[in-house]
């Protein structure tokens, strides 16, 4: 059902109370108990509640949930889902036929009296869309920005029964994940992960919610794996040391590919990168899915094909300057090496001062942020137009002569690299002219790409390749 009005949190919550079949739990643990109490507080809470709990202290937790290692994980969250839930059958069998049950779980991390942490929380609710149905999970992170404790905590609540409201009530995803900052901004809380799984919610493309969170505002940055299981970022990234690489990737060709196996070799080369902790992705940013300020969705899904069928890791970004995506990685990486790789035309537009004309401190300001921290780039080579090789020996000499000291700077404090063993034979490769060689099924366009990447667009049609109609043989 889609709302023409937009309900504040106590007019939510007393929908959800005069509801006679939505009853569940909630278990609430490191905030308060802030999402029970706002059902507690408009009335009705009987015709919803059937028990509200904290098991706050570790031991008690461990007891009910079992041992876990971190215990605002979504490993937490799914253990308390799965305990809850299991319950309302169990204990309350007079309701089965007429009651949607529901299980609502968050595990959080308030800010501390220093002020010294960020305020997370992972919430989930398991629930049926009809009595005696199959469960549903809504599962997802929240960033807390607010500066005091118990905003953190007021915010939390009124997230809370965005959630179970729009669990209940809204059939469209992306207006569901929109509804979750009803009554807040951005500016206090960032959802950065959002899935839906379930029987019910099959036909959910939990990738493209992982898009609609960047495109909407409500993060800067969302994640899925090569299974389309979408990631918190912070989470899988955490302390890792982490090689990216930004690219249309429309289609992935073997340049692409190069790119990515050449600066791994370089990146696993330096001392402080530790192979058993590298993570590879492959990062698409608003700016690239929306050549005419529009983002087509199916052709951002034909991009997540190929890249998943590679077996690569996806970063969606709303991070347009490398600087603001080197800083975002930085912090989560807490201060293990960060690689960036980079086509050396690319860089000529990180040198160029004009890009920087809005910034305070000019290229400075960026470039502090860009090669502050344990940050290396890896520079991809090209060709010219009279077909001879630009690489960084060829960088510096057309620099302005006030950007050289700071190239040399860069070069002797190891922050910039060429990738001297990329396959040349590739650099003459142009994806443009590959996309358009697919659309209009002209031949040769296989060579360019990688085994993988042809298969997937023969099978499904990506990038409008026109395929044969299949024929059908009589019986």
């Amino acid at each position: 059902m889609t709302e023409e009005k937009k309900l504040t949190t106590q007019e939510k919550a007393l929908r959800i109370n005069l509801s006679k079949d939505i009853y569940g739990s909630f278990a609430e643990v490191g905030a308060g108990q802030e999402t029970a109490a706002n059902f507690f507080k408009v009335g009705g809470a009987s015709g919803t509640i059937a028990k509200t709990m904290s098991a706050y202290d570790m031991k008690f937790s461990d007891a009910i949930y079992g041992r876990c290692e971190r215990y605002v994980s979504e490993d937490r969250l799914m253990k308390m889902l799965e305990h809850e839930y299991r319950l309302l059958p169990e204990r309350l069998p007079h309701r089965i036929e007429t009651s949607r049950f529901f299980a609502f779980a968050d595990t959080v991390e308030a800010l501390n009296f220093e002020r010294t942490n960020q305020g997370n929380g992972w919430i989930g609710i398991r629930f049926q869309t009809k009595p005696k149905g199959e469960f549903n999970d809504c599962i997802i992170h929240v960033k807390l920005h607010d500066n005091d404790p118990l905003q953190q905590q007021v915010a939390l609540g009124i997230l809370g029964v965005n959630l179970l409201y729009g669990c209940m009530f809204i059939d469209d995803p992306e207006e569901f994940m929109i509804s979750l900052v009803d009554g807040l901004t951005t500016r206090r809380v960032e959802i950065d992960m959002f899935r839906l799984d379930g029987p019910n919610l099959q036909h959910v493309d939990n990738r493209l919610m992982a898009l609609k969170l960047v495109k909407n505002g409500l993060t800067k940055a969302a994640m899925f794996g090569p299974s389309g299981h979408v990631m918190q970022p912070s989470e899988f990234l955490y302390k890792k040391n982490v090689l990216v690489l930004r690219g249309r990737f429309r289609p992935v060709t073997h340049v692409n590919v190069d790119m990515l196996l050449t600066s791994r070799r370089h990146f696993l080369h330096e001392a402080d990168v530790d192979r058993s902790k590298l993570e590879t992705i492959t990062e698409l940013t608003l700016n690239d899915l929306s050549a005419d300020g529009n983002i087509d969705e199916k052709d951002f899904l034909y991009r997540a094909d190929i890249i998943c069928s590679l077996g690569q890791n996806v970063l969606v970004s709303n991070y347009f300057e490398y600087y603001r995506l080197v800083d975002y990685l930085s912090k989560i990486s807490k201060g293990n090496k960060t690689g960036l790789v980079m086509g050396i035309y690319a860089l000529q537009k990180v040198f160029d001062e004009k890009t920087y004309e809005n910034l305070r401190g000019g290229i400075l300001e960026c470039f502090a942020s860009l090669f502050g921290g344990n940050i290396k780039l890896y520079i991809y080579p090209a060709l010219r137009k009279d077909h001879t090789l630009f690489t960084l020996k060829d960088f510096e000499a057309e620099l302005p002569a006030a950007l050289k000291s700071l190239f040399r700077y860069l070069m002797d404090n190891n922050k910039l690299e060429d990738i001297n063993d990329a396959n040349i034979s590739n650099l003459d490769i142009i994806s443009d002219n590959v996309l358009a060689m697919i659309k209009k099924g002209e031949a040769g366009w296989e060579k360019f790409v990688p085994h993988k990447v042809e298969e997937a667009i023969k099978e499904h049609g990506l990038f409008d390749y026109p395929m044969e109609p299949k024929v059908v043989m009589p019986s």
